[in-house]
């Protein structure tokens, strides 16, 4: 896909998929090369916490490397999927990811954003001192995962292209 960058909002909707992350429950999720995405998230990952992790509104965990790097260059020891995301982005504008944002992943996949995450202690390893509140949305806005439903089922490969498609 070709990325016009002389046109500043399609650049900053435009990235790629740079890591597919899942574990048989708990952090760090590992990569993979890629992965089927149902209703309920990528199939052959797990969360060992049922009560505050999956489900069809949180299916899929979102996160921004960008982000992740910023975060590193604090110090944290944070890396891709430690923080439990299933899925790492690059080259959008994290800034414009939030609530009924959709995100298109490759040819098939289509999640809409549900939700900002709230941390729990089990990535508290990512960061200095376990401080793992640097990505609470309520105090540090714009610094969260996101949780996104699945709209359209199908297949993700690493480096795929995305899509950041407006909430309407």
């Amino acid at each position: 896909m070709m990325i016009d960058k002389g046109h500043e909002l399609d650049y900053n909707r435009i990235g790629v998929l740079v890591s597919i992350n899942m574990s048989g429950g708990g952090v760090p999720k590992r990569r993979v090369g890629d992965a089927k995405v149902s209703r309920l998230g990528l199939l052959g990952d797990a969360q060992d916490d049922k009560k505050n992790h999956g489900g069809p509104e949180r299916a899929v965990c979102v996160y921004s490397l960008e982000r992740i790097h910023a975060l590193q260059q604090e110090g944290h020891p944070i890396d891709v999927g430690t923080a439990g995301e299933n899925v790492t982005l690059e080259g959008i504008d994290w800034d414009l990811v939030a609530p009924g944002v959709r995100i298109k992943l490759g040819d098939d996949v289509v999640l809409e954003v549900a939700s900002f995450t709230s941390p729990c202690k089990t990535i508290k390893g990512s960061f200095i001192d376990g401080e793992f509140p640097r990505i609470s949305q309520k105090l540090h806005p714009g610094w969260s995962r996101v949780y996104a439903r699945v709209l359209s089922e199908g297949e993700i490969r690493f480096g795929d292209h995305v899509e950041l498609i407006p909430a309407t």
